[in-house]
C-alpha cells in the first residue's frame, strides 16, 4: 500500500515537471520552480520562432500545484517581455489566490503584463539589474472610433492598476504616473524602471537573487 502511495506521488511530480519547472525537495520543504519567460501567450498561437509561455499549461499547473500534498511553495522566476493581457492576468489571479507558499524573483526584465505577475506572489523580489516596463494598454496604432472599445480598453487598464495597486504598495497616483509617461519612452507612452527604483517605488518588495528568494521562500514554510 504504501509503495503504490509513493508511486502515485512520484507519478504526481514527474507530471507537474514535465509541464515546464523543476522541483527540488529540500530539508525544509519541496520546491516547484515556474519560469515565465518570453512572450506569454494568450488566445492567439505564436509564431514558432517567438519564445512563449503557454497559459493554457501554466492555468492547470498552478492548479495542481496549489493542490498538491508532496510540494510546499512556488518559487517564480519571471522573464518576459509580456504579451496576451486576458492570459496574463488570468495567471496572476490564480497565483495571487494560492494558499501555499510564493515568492517571486524579476531577472533581466519583467515587462507589460509581466508586472501583475511579479506582484501576485507573497512576497516579490528583483535583481538590480532588471527592468519592470509600465505603460498604458495598447490599441496597436489602430484607430478605434467606437466609444464602447475605448471603454473596453480603459476597464481593462483599471483592472491592471487595480491588481496591481492592491498586491504591492505602490501608490496609485505614482503607478499611473509611471503608466503615462510621455518623455520617457522615445516611441512610446510609459515608463521604463530597474531594481532600485522599483523597490523604492513599493512596486517590488526588495532587491534580491536566487539566495534571496529561496531563503524568503524557505522562511515562509513556517519552520517545516
Amino acid at each position: 500500500m504504501e509503495n503504490n502511495e509513493q508511486t502515485q506521488k512520484d507519478e504526481l511530480l514527474q507530471s507537474v515537471s514535465e509541464l515546464g519547472g523543476a522541483v527540488t525537495k529540500t530539508k525544509n520543504g519541496t520546491i516547484y520552480t515556474l519560469s515565465i519567460i518570453g512572450q506569454i501567450e494568450g488566445h492567439q498561437v505564436l509564431p514558432d520562432t517567438t519564445k512563449t509561455t503557454k497559459y493554457e499549461h501554466i492555468l492547470p499547473l498552478l492548479a495542481s500545484i496549489d493542490g498538491s500534498d508532496e510540494i510546499d511553495g512556488l518559487l517564480l522566476l519571471l522573464n518576459t517581455v509580456g504579451g496576451d493581457i486576458e492570459a496574463g492576468l488570468a495567471i496572476a489571479e490564480l497565483i495571487s489566490g494560492m494558499r501555499k507558499p510564493t515568492v517571486s524573483l524579476v531577472l533581466g526584465g519583467g515587462h507589460s503584463i509581466g508586472v501583475p505577475l511579479a506582484v501576485a506572489a507573497k512576497r516579490s523580489f528583483i535583481a538590480r539589474s532588471a527592468c519592470m516596463t509600465i505603460h498604458p494598454v495598447r490599441m496597436t496604432g489602430v484607430v478605434v472610433s467606437s466609444p464602447q472599445t475605448y471603454r473596453y480598453f480603459s476597464r481593462v487598464q483599471d483592472s491592471i492598476v487595480d491588481f496591481v495597486t492592491s498586491h504591492s504598495k505602490v501608490p496609485r497616483d505614482t503607478f499611473l504616473r509611471y503608466m503615462m509617461a510621455t518623455d520617457e519612452m522615445a516611441t512610446d507612452i510609459g515608463t521604463v524602471i530597474y531594481g532600485e527604483e522599483a523597490v523604492s517605488c513599493g512596486l517590488i518588495d526588495a532587491i534580491g537573487d536566487l539566495g534571496d528568494a529561496l531563503q524568503c521562500l524557505h522562511g515562509q514554510f513556517g519552520g517545516k
